[in-house]
Formats: C-alpha cells, sequence, structure tokens
C-alpha cells in the first residue's frame, strides 16, 4: 500500500483509507457487526494505515469497534468527527464549545485513546467556522493534549476555503469523476495552506460502480431514497456513459477507473471507501492497480471535455 503526507500533521497514510459510514447501518442499510469489524481488520491488513469513523455513526458504536480494533495496531491514524447533535429528533448540528467538549471526551473514552490523532468538525456551516468558537475550541482542546490535528468535514467548497483560512490542518471533502468541481475550485487555497485531504464520497455513493441500470431501486433506510428523485437518478445513470472511454487496457472497471481518478490528483492524501463487505474491500484494491500512473494522461486531458458534453462541471 502506498503512502502519502496527510497535508502539514507529519502522518503519513495509505493512499486508500476505510470509512465507517456505510458499515455502522445507517446509510444503506444494516450491517452485522462482525462483518464491519472484519471489513476493517481486512483493510489494515492489506495496509491501510488511516481509518474514517464519527460520533454519530451507529450512535457511537463505529467509534468503540474502531477503539477495539486499534489497540493492536499503534500506527493506525483514527480520524473521528463531532458536531451531529443526535440526541433530538430531528438530529441537529451543534458546533457551541460546551457540546464540542463534551462530544471530544465521549470519543476519547469509546476509542479508548488520550488524545484523538485527528478531529474533524462535522459538517459545519460557513458561519460556524467564522465565527470562531468551533476554531477556537479545537485550538484550545490541541493545546490541553485532547486532539493532536484539527480539521473540517466540510459539505461544500466555501465550508472547506473557510476551514482552510482559519488553519484547519486537514480538509474532508467529496471528490469524484461527477464530483471534481469543489476540490478543483479550493486547490490553490488547500495548497497554501498546506491542507491534507481527505476525498469520500470515491464512488458517489455507489453510482460509479457502474453496475446499476435506469431501474435501479434501493431498500428502505438507504439515504439514497432521498438523495436523488427517479428522474435524477436515470439522468445520472445516463451520463455514465460518457466516462466508459476510461475502462481499457488495466483499468477493467468504472469502478476502478473511479478510485484512480481520485488517487490522480497528489493533491489527495487518502481516499476513503465507504465499503461494506470484504469482497467489496477486495475488489477496489484489486482494481485500483499498482499505480502511480493511475490513469492514462490522454485520458485525464479528455476527461473536461467528456464531462462537459453530458452537462458535469469539472
Amino acid at each position: 500500500m502506498r503512502k502519502r503526507p496527510l497535508g502539514k500533521t507529519g502522518f503519513v497514510v495509505s493512499e486508500l483509507a476505510i470509512g465507517t459510514w456505510g458499515l455502522s447501518g445507517d446509510a444503506y442499510g444494516a450491517v452485522e457487526e462482525s462483518v464491519a469489524e472484519r471489513v476493517v481488520r481486512r483493510a489494515i491488513d492489506m495496509g491501510f494505515t488511516l481509518v474514517d469513523t464519527a460520533d454519530a455513526y451507529g450512535g457511537g458504536r463505529m467509534e468503540l469497534m474502531v477503539g477495539r480494533i486499534a489497540k493492536g495496531h499503534p500506527d493506525l491514524v483514527v480520524v473521528t468527527k463531532a458536531g451531529v447533535d443526535r440526541t433530538t429528533d430531528p438530529a441537529r448540528k451543534t458546533f457551541d464549545p460546551i457540546y464540542l467538549r463534551g462530544a471530544v471526551e465521549r470519543s476519547l473514552k469509546r476509542l479508548g485513546v488520550e488524545a484523538l490523532p485527528l478531529f474533524l468538525l462535522h459538517h459545519p456551516t460557513p458561519d460556524a467556522i467564522h465565527s470562531l468558537d468551533a476554531v477556537d475550541t479545537c485550538l484550545a482542546l490541541k493545546k490541553e493534549g485532547k486532539i493532536q490535528h484539527w480539521g473540517v468535514a466540510a459539505g461544500d467548497e466555501d465550508v472547506a476555503r473557510a476551514a482552510a483560512d482559519k488553519g484547519a490542518e486537514v480538509v474532508e471533502l467529496a471528490y469524484n469523476l461527477v464530483h471534481s468541481i469543489d476540490l478543483h475550485r479550493i486547490s490553490g487555497d488547500l495548497m497554501v495552506a498546506g491542507c491534507g485531504v481527505l476525498a469520500r464520497s470515491v464512488l458517489a455513493h455507489g453510482m460509479l460502480a457502474g453496475t446499476w441500470d435506469t431501474a435501479r431501486t434501493f431498500l428502505e433506510g438507504d439515504h439514497r431514497n432521498d438523495r436523488w428523485t427517479r428522474m435524477e437518478l436515470e439522468h445520472r445513470i445516463g451520463q455514465l456513459e460518457a466516462l466508459r472511454f476510461l475502462v481499457k487496457g488495466d483499468v477493467h472497471t468504472l469502478r476502478g477507473a473511479a478510485v484512480r481518478f481520485v488517487l490522480a490528483n497528489y493533491l489527495v492524501s487518502s481516499a476513503v471507501l465507504g465499503v461494506r463487505s470484504i469482497e467489496q474491500l477486495e475488489q477496489l484494491v484489486r482494481e485500483t492497480g499498482g499505480g502511480p500512473r493511475y490513469l492514462a494522461d490522454d485520458d485525464l486531458r479528455q476527461l473536461p471535455r467528456a464531462l462537459d458534453r453530458v452537462g458535469i462541471a469539472s
């Protein structure tokens, strides 16, 4: 497993990371905890050195699981997040100092560590960053030794840019073949700030696996039921035909091309994979290939034009 520096944190991490949202059962339907644990352990066996989780995933169950696993792997970098208060119905975003301090204490206990290696504010608004309460709390917690490094899991480019401007050490952002514009627009800001970048939604919630037809349906409780209307889903699946030219030579599948595309951007420190089984994990690692020439230069140059023809900004 190849490694990359995680911005200015001093960490050097595997270029592929394992995410735990899908494993929590919150996103795509139930996953047995024993299966989730085997997936994370298999990833570590394969050389993954970064695990991405949050206090909101499974109501804290994913942190507990990761904490158990991490005890035998001192070099594992655990990323966790806070700012989503699930004690209310519906859940609400909360970034005031008292809440964040309590969340960090709870995460420390669940993970069984004295300091969180990397703590991210979980999808704050730009106002939450600009107000400085949340940022100042992160800086204070770092000074107190409760967290080692801090950053922001950003929902869009505005939040990511604000975070970089306020000194975030890491930004996590959606980045994939059909949604690359946010990262591309702020790449200069992130480079100047020295931010590490964690790329999430690498497969666009499974769409970029390239296996769906326009009749695709999802089980009850799957967040994708609320993400797209039927018309939007059919349109998006149709757009994928513009990407099929990437599948050739040693690139055997669209999902392989999707992961390779993310890794071809050297601003990305690690691509977070949201797999739900060992089979999915091994497929993606196998199809990512040997790198570092992840996709042909000519294909990368053609890609913006191909996307533009189907109405996707890049």
